[in-house]
């Protein structure tokens, strides 16, 4: 399964951006094996800054078609590192060929594309810098993989 960010705003050069590209590369590692691969982040920039429905659209044009699609909302369901790894692996077994998980701007994602959305994933009640949030994901990712290799990564 081809996992792929989609998310509002550029990254730019600085520690947040090496720490995203580190835990990508040890998640695309890691889950090779598994049956897991990095697809790409894709970023999106509403350059005539019209919100969040704008930005929505320009995210729901960057999501493969059949893909199993993740919001990343402050609403959404709060899971362990094991719970989350285990949701992996059961979209990975129901042969689904991507997976998408987007985070918004500032302004958050739209209702429509949270509806839209096949699961709602939160990092907790706290709202986090988009661009952390990028690399916090990542490394989820990462551990999520390594859990599904039983690589000592991870310990409870």
């Amino acid at each position: 399964m081809r996992v792929l960010i989609c998310a509002v705003g550029r990254m730019r050069a600085g520690p947040e951006a090496d720490l995203l590209e580190d835990y990508l590369t040890r998640f695309d590692r890691t889950g090779r094996a598994l049956g897991l691969t990095l697809g790409e982040v894709r970023e999106v920039e509403d350059k005539k800054n019209r919100g969040k429905d704008a930005e929505a659209e320009l995210l729901a044009r960057a999501i493969p078609d059949g893909s199993v699609v993740v919001a990343m909302d402050e609403r959404g369901q709060v899971l362990t590192s094991p719970e989350f790894a285990q949701k992996l692996g059961h979209w990975r077994d129901d042969g689904r060929s991507d997976l998408t998980l987007l985070i918004g701007g500032a302004d958050g994602l739209s209702k429509d594309l949270r509806a839209r959305a096949d699961f709602k994933l939160s990092f907790g009640k706290m709202v986090w810098p988009h661009m952390l949030a990028r690399v916090m994901l990542s490394e989820q990712l990462y551990r999520a993989a390594s859990i599904l290799s039983g690589a000592p990564y991870h310990r409870e």
